[in-house]
């Protein structure tokens, strides 16, 4: 069953043709799993090999170009017509001879769109240097464009079943975190808890699964929490250690990223007086979201608000966040940082995380907000506060574990 009623596909594609047409464009190639999913529900861990949809602007179905041992996953999960899941053979798969763009540019010529405006998602990670060479050999009398971002733009403002999956993925994502935090405990390991965030990753919730979330788990402790993006070791932790736990559930591919910092004993005094600051500064940016603001208006709040306090921050404050694969849950779209003009309107949703990292240490207690029709609300009920754990466990009767 598909995840979405058939008429939001269409008002999905209707949507990306229109920009098709604002953009000179006649046939969009589209790589980004996100975005073939978006307009045709199709998912499966298939993007390793090359793979597209089609967008013709004057046919009303998209076309499924892959590997032939995905066409049967594509008719499965998809809206469009069978005969529109079209296969390339295995012997193209990761060959120097083969390439799947020659057999696509092949396509479209028989098909009769060898000669149009093709746009291509330039910047997408799935789309390689050798495939725009081997398509643009292929089809030689095409005229090429950018159509990077195309349907990323129209998927920014969300619908009411999209917010519905993303608290379905916040309830997940607080469990997550809830199981993370509880295994920061002295002589555990850091991948034990990341075992535990994964385990309720996939377990999801009582009313709903989970799955694969698009980004690991994050999780740098002691002086490596200066250093955003790390993941996980086999170091155990300390007394003194803290940890930040970056973390997402997903349901449905919709993300709801959360972070959120845990010392184990007295918390150092850096983060004990940066923590209320933080605190303040998010404040800051959910009084001020709401439609009609810009991006940029949200990055000056926060901005203002640390600034009073000596305080700068080098790095954007958020993005705009929800449907995503491997490796990234942003959408590549808008960003909460000075000059970015983007207006917010309803049900955009965003990742707001103000990190401070500095060279030895770090803090980072980050929300997922949605714009509401007059102001914004965010997804996680998990507390907003840096984590104290006791040093210590206690034994079923109260006494004291070390």
């Amino acid at each position: 069953m598909l995840p979405f009623d058939i008429q939001e596909y269409q008002d999905r594609l209707t949507k990306t043709k229109e920009k098709m047409v604002e953009n000179g464009i006649d046939v969009l190639l589209i790589t980004d799993p996100a975005n073939m999913n978006y307009l045709t529900g199709y998912d499966a861990w298939s993007f390793y090999v090359h793979q597209m949809v089609v967008i013709i602007v004057d046919e009303p179905q998209p076309l499924w170009i892959g590997r032939y041992l995905d066409a049967n996953g594509a008719r499965l999960k998809t809206w469009i017509y069978d005969d529109n899941v079209i296969a390339y053979p295995d012997y193209y798969v990761h060959s120097s001879i083969y390439h799947p763009m020659t057999f696509i540019g092949e396509i479209l010529t028989q098909i009769g769109h060898g000669n149009r405006r093709i746009g291509v998602e330039m910047d997408s990670y799935y789309f390689t240097a050798q495939a725009f060479m081997k398509l643009q050999q292929a089809l030689p009398n095409a005229v090429f464009s950018n159509g990077d971002l195309l349907v990323n733009r129209v998927r920014i403002v969300k619908s009411d079943q999209e917010i519905e999956y993303m608290k379905r993925a916040a309830a997940i994502t607080d469990n997550m975190m809830h199981q993370g935090v509880e295994n920061v405990r002295i002589g555990n390991r850091e991948n034990d808890a990341a075992a535990h965030i994964y385990y309720h990753m996939v377990r999801g919730t009582e009313d709903h699964g989970g799955t694969y979330s698009s980004i690991v788990p994050m999780l740098p402790s002691g002086s490596n929490t200066g250093i955003p993006h790390l993941t996980w070791s086999d170091r155990p932790f300390e007394e003194g250690d803290s940890t930040i736990i970056e973390l997402s559930g997903c349901y449905e591919r919709y993300h709801v990223p959360l972070a959120r910092t845990v010392t184990i004993g007295t918390p150092d005094d850096r983060l004990q007086q940066l923590t209320p600051i933080v605190q303040e500064g998010i404040a800051a940016v959910l009084d001020r979201a709401k439609p009609g603001v810009t991006c940029g208006d949200l990055e000056e709040a926060w901005r203002m608000t640390i600034s009073r306090y000596g305080i700068e921050k080098e790095s954007r404050l958020g993005y705009s966040v929800g449907l995503g694969y491997p490796p990234d849950w942003g959408e590549h779209t808008a960003s909460l940082r000075r000059g970015d003009d983007t207006v917010l309107e309803k049900n955009m949703t965003f990742h707001l995380i103000p990190a401070l990292w500095y060279d030895n240490y770090g803090l980072e207690i980050s929300e997922t907000l949605r714009i509401t029709d007059t102001g914004c609300t965010t997804f996680s009920k998990y507390p907003r506060e840096l984590i104290v754990q006791h040093p210590f466990l206690l034994n079923q009767h109260g006494g004291e574990i070390s």
